[in-house]
């Protein structure tokens, strides 16, 4: 199976990327500023939720693409690792996202997880950056590349719970933080847009 160190630095990376400012975690963070903690902590679990559909798609997806030919890896590798720099780009010229205090006010608790669910499910970047993210940490020597990409999934998962759930307890002090220095969004859109640089490399350089 995947070794430990491996996963650490799944796990890492995973945190990172969660980290960088987008739609996703800026939704969590206005709803837990206008309706509270329960209400960020509930789009959270129902981003999570898709995500889990996403990680099954991907891991059957995968596993046939890596045992179909050394043509299909190498195709798979190289779209991979160009949407990773793809990202790369747009993280690095992304400048400060507008935190719009407005987006989704008024919702049940209900609405606000169903909402998580279909924001998170019908994005096709989600599956996309899923399908050039997950496969370069695993190795079809270790067994199943299916539950490799199950565990990888599940390890994205337990990391964008600690990071969003983080960030809807703490949504007022940093909500005001984020709203009022523009350049601490941009270092971590630039940190993220290095991480992606690395996935791509690594990506490139996969031996099947």
């Amino acid at each position: 199976m995947i070794p430990i160190e491996t996963l650490a630095a799944f796990f890492m990376a995973s945190v990172l990327l969660a980290l960088a400012p987008g739609p996703d975690n800026i939704f969590v963070l206005t709803q837990s500023a206008l309706h509270g903690r329960l209400s960020g902590l509930l789009v959270t679990l129902g981003l999570c939720t898709g995500l889990i559909v996403h990680t099954t798609a991907v891991a059957f997806g995968v596993a046939v693409i890596f045992q179909a030919s050394a043509l299909a890896f190498m195709a798979l590798k190289l779209l991979g690792a160009g949407y990773l720099l793809y990202l790369a780009w747009g993280a690095w010229r992304a400048g400060a996202a507008k935190i719009n205090s407005g987006s989704g006010v008024g919702l049940s608790l209900g609405k606000l997880y169903r909402r998580g669910i279909i924001m998170n499910v019908t994005n096709p970047k989600v599956s996309i950056f899923f399908l050039a993210f997950l496969p370069q940490f695993a190795d079809p020597t270790r067994g199943s590349l299916t539950l490799q990409m199950i565990l990888l999934g599940g390890v994205f998962i337990i990391a964008t719970i600690l990071v969003f759930g983080s960030i809807a307890l703490l949504a007022g002090a940093l909500g005001s933080f984020l709203a009022r220095s523009d350049k601490a969004q941009i270092v971590m859109n630039r940190v993220a847009s290095l991480v992606f640089v690395g996935l791509a490399l690594k990506l490139a350089t996969t031996q099947r």
